[in-house]
């Protein structure tokens, strides 16, 4: 009898892959738009123009991925995850493709069209987290979510440091910021390659469902409909509107206030990635084996929250260090206890459905931060993350307050245990 391939390894590479392409981003972003020499604008154009346009460009990815990934995840519950996996990744290669000629030619519509591209059929995560459902059960699912948890951190180690060395002609004369890209493309093929051959179908059965371009929009307005689900979609979109103002412009804290080059900032964010992927890999097993998921959250958001301003006040680099550790570690606990939580209240024939809903939630949640602090960043370096602390508050109350409160709240915690 042949033995049954196992998809755990595949997945966890094609979201190491994802999110290794959404790491390289991380440095060379602000380089590409806010470099008046050596980037794509014009060198009239004043800093709170390209903040702004930086933002915008950041916000492109997540806005097409509100419409294009829920598609992807209903029809991967009509035609398999395998078949829409492959779809999403030759997605994702085209846009690597197209981003990097973008750089060559110093054309910013193409460097739009290539995130737009590639966020459309970026449905990568919620298609491998549906994958993960289909094989896990109750009691493994927080701890193979974590799995995709330190995919992801592994790939913002990796991801950030390859960014920032290999767009850095100091390091090697040839290098431009177009040259991580091409090592994307390479590694994106791989992982093309490696699913068509190594990734077994985990849905036994798809079942019918509509298919829509207004998905998106209309998954909005049903996460709501969901009594036992709506607590936990808003969390979770305060949860990643609050990350994402850090995360999408710390970087220009970093360059406003300590001067870092884009390989500094590479060094930076994969350092941060290296303590999200140890609190998932180290710290998140042994805890998820003695403790409920939504136990977990009530202290790591407070405690992330907390962390954020506490960026704001040393005047050397070098003591970021010391507190990024906290906020990694506390990020790394409270994300794959969401998404288990709201995978867990979800019926087995509808996990494509309910996280492709989930991925509508985070990327509304990932475009807003940057087009806010576009804006407000020429106001003052410290809103964004003063913004993300906020927010991240705002998701610990209404967790603490409303999840157990709800009608549903006998469902919610046996439903987790």
């Amino acid at each position: 009898m042949k033995k049954k391939k196992s998809p755990i390894l595949t997945i966890f590479f094609t979201v190491f892959l994802d999110l290794l392409g959404l790491g390289i981003i991380i440095p060379i972003l602000p380089a590409v738009l806010l470099d008046p020499r050596g980037g794509v604008l014009p060198f009239s154009y004043s800093f709170s123009t390209r903040t702004m346009l930086y933002g915008f460009m950041i916000a492109a990815y997540p806005l097409a991925q509100f419409f294009g990934a829920p598609i992807l995840g209903t029809l991967a519950d009509q035609k398999g995850r395998k078949k829409l996996l492959i779809v999403s990744l030759i997605g994702t290669l085209a846009g690597y493709i197209i981003f990097a000629i973008g750089i060559i030619q110093k054309d910013i519509y193409l460097l739009f069209a290539g995130r737009i591209l590639d966020g459309f059929t970026g449905g990568n995560i919620s298609i491998a987290q549906s994958a993960i459902a289909d094989v896990s059960d109750e009691k493994t699912k927080s701890k193979n979510f974590g799995l995709i948890g330190m995919a992801f951190g592994l790939g913002f180690i990796i991801g950030p440091y390859i960014g920032g060395k290999l767009s850095d002609a100091s390091v090697v004369s040839w290098f431009t910021y177009s040259t991580p890209f091409w090592l994307s493309v390479i590694l994106t093929t791989i992982n093309i390659a490696l699913v068509i051959w190594n990734f077994p179908e985990t849905l036994p059965s798809g079942r019918k469902v509509k298919v829509s371009a207004l998905t998106g929009i209309k998954n909005i307005g049903k996460a709501f409909k969901y009594e036992n689900l709506r607590v936990m979609f808003l969390v979770v979109f305060l949860l990643t509107v609050g990350f994402n103002f850090f995360t999408q412009f710390f970087q220009v804290f970093l360059i406003g206030k300590f001067r870092f080059t884009q390989s500094q900032i590479g060094d930076f964010f994969a350092y941060m990635g290296l303590w999200i992927a140890v609190a998932q890999g180290a710290v998140l097993r042994p805890l998820s084996k003695k403790y409920k998921p939504s136990a977990i959250l009530k202290y790591s958001i407070i405690l992330l929250a907390a962390t954020f301003p506490i960026l704001l006040l040393p005047d050397k680099a070098k003591w970021l260090y010391f507190i990024v550790p906290f906020i990694s570690i506390f990020q790394g606990l409270t994300q794959p206890n969401s998404t288990a939580i709201i995978s867990n209240l979800s019926d087995k024939d509808k996990q494509g459905e309910i996280l492709g809903i989930n991925q509508s939630i985070l990327s509304v949640a990932q475009a807003i931060p940057p087009i806010i602090a576009g804006f407000v960043t020429s106001v003052s370096l410290n809103l964004p993350t003063l913004f993300a602390a906020g927010a991240t508050i705002f998701a610990w109350i209404i967790f603490v307050f409303l999840f157990k409160r709800s009608k549903t709240s006998k469902v919610n915690e046996e439903s987790i245990a």
